[in-house]
């Protein structure tokens, strides 16, 4: 198994791609089945997580052609002559999940495996199913397998408010919503870019939608959907990963495609840390100020709050900051699991449920450590980048799940950092 090698010490200086979102193209993925016309992504990044949803639409019929080095998906979905969606793939990743509205909406019927992916909490898919079920679907769970069906093979418009905010319903709920019949409102909708993202792409294949990007969507189903070329949105969580970069080893970065409406939030806590983020012509750049870090208190909060997804990067920043900085999880539990590996490095860090205490030091210190989960895991890499010493970072098929070519992006910007083939 690969490992991963960081050496620390020593500033950033240089430009950073920002790629295409992975949470969005997995989202745009599937859309593909719900028109026999050809699909095109541009701006795709290029990750095991797509080469998974590519095995998952193949499994089910689609064609996914991965064209420019894999920055371009050409995708087909002619021929859906499979509604199963098999465990063996979907387990590996629970954005798998996003088939079975499209394949509900476009055939009337589909057989999904409950999904799988990162172990940082329940993340239950009875949202999605609540969604689809006012939609008028007929579902059956038996065997690890949702059963789905719509009563005279077409779903029907409805108004439904989900209880708590969701990303992944939200999605799997538009794309469904599309080819209903009749009007569809979607009540606390997720707002985040890649719902606005999707919309966009649907809205390009004849999809009627307003409202994205707000709690409430509305979607007037049309009887078809025809094929579209659409660019994936720049990926937020890679932006503001590379972002804490310059931020906890110092220096400056630029990072290319960057936009500060992206990440408000999570701009204002660097901002209150003392770290300096000035939009340039081509992106955004980033530097630390003078001195340490100051400590700042983080929640996470669906957008436009603090993204979950960049809870874990934080905090590695905040392990050498000046004072004391309390994270609180809100979103997933089971999602501090980062926590010990960073002690190992010679954090202080105290969890308590969904709350974790963080008084800085400072000076991290080299040490094997072991990734659990895919932002864990750069977590790891960036509290590396201002260690004393080597960390060696330990089950790395987590990371590149999420990230497209890490190690190269950073060396790019003066990192000591290397793979190590096992």
């Amino acid at each position: 198994m690969d490992s991963i090698v960081v050496r620390g010490g020593g500033a950033l200086q240089g430009e950073i791609p920002i790629a295409g979102a992975k949470n969005a193209c997995l989202t745009l993925m599937p859309a593909t089945l719900l028109t026999e016309e050809p699909l095109t992504l541009t701006n795709a990044p290029r990750l095991s997580d797509i080469r998974t949803m590519t095995q998952l639409l193949g499994s089910l019929g689609a064609e996914v052609a991965s064209l420019q080095s894999g920055q371009v998906l050409a995708m087909s979905s002619h021929d859906i002559h499979n509604h199963t969606a098999d465990y063996d793939i979907v387990r590996k990743m629970r954005a798998s999940i996003l088939v079975l509205g499209p394949m509900l909406a476009r055939d009337g019927h589909a057989i999904v495996s409950l999904p799988g992916g990162c172990a940082i909490g329940a993340r239950p898919v009875d949202l999605h199913l609540r969604a689809l079920e006012a939609m008028g679907a007929e579902l059956d769970l038996r065997d690890g397998y949702v059963h789905a069906k719509a009563p005279g093979g077409r779903l029907k418009g409805a108004v439904f408010e989900f209880p708590i905010v969701s990303v992944g319903a939200t999605e799997n709920a538009l794309l469904a919503a599309t080819l209903a019949r009749g009007t569809t409102v979607l009540k606390n909708a997720a707002r985040e870019p890649e719902i606005v993202d999707l919309a966009q792409c649907l809205r390009r294949m004849g999809a009627q939608i307003e409202g994205e990007g707000t709690s409430t969507i509305t979607i007037q189903g049309v009887d078809r959907l025809g094929g579209a070329t659409h660019p994936v949105v720049a990926d937020r969580i890679e932006l503001g990963t590379y972002m804490l970069a310059p931020a906890i080893c110092g220096g400056e970065v630029e990072l290319l495609g960057g936009r500060i409406e992206l990440l408000g939030a999570f701009c204002e806590r660097l901002d209150a840390a003392g770290i300096t983020v000035e939009e340039t012509a081509r992106g955004l750049k980033v530097a630390r100020r003078n001195g340490r870090v100051r400590a700042v208190d983080v929640v996470t909060e669906p957008f436009p709050g603090f993204p979950t997804d960049l809870q874990a990067q934080m905090m590695a920043l905040l392990c050498t900051a000046d004072g004391v900085s309390v994270l609180e999880e809100r979103i997933f539990e089971n999602r501090f699991m980062h926590a010990p590996e960073l002690t190992r490095m010679g954090a202080r860090i105290e969890v308590h449920g969904g709350t974790a205490t963080v008084t800085g030091v400072d000076r991290l210190r080299g040490a094997p450590v072991m990734a659990t989960d895919l932002r864990a895991s750069v977590s790891l890499i960036l509290a590396g980048l201002a260690a004393e010493g080597e960390t060696v970072l330990s089950r790395v098929y987590h990371l590149d799940r999420g990230y497209e070519r890490v190690e190269e992006k950073l060396r790019a910007c003066g990192a000591k950092i290397e793979r190590i083939a096992a």
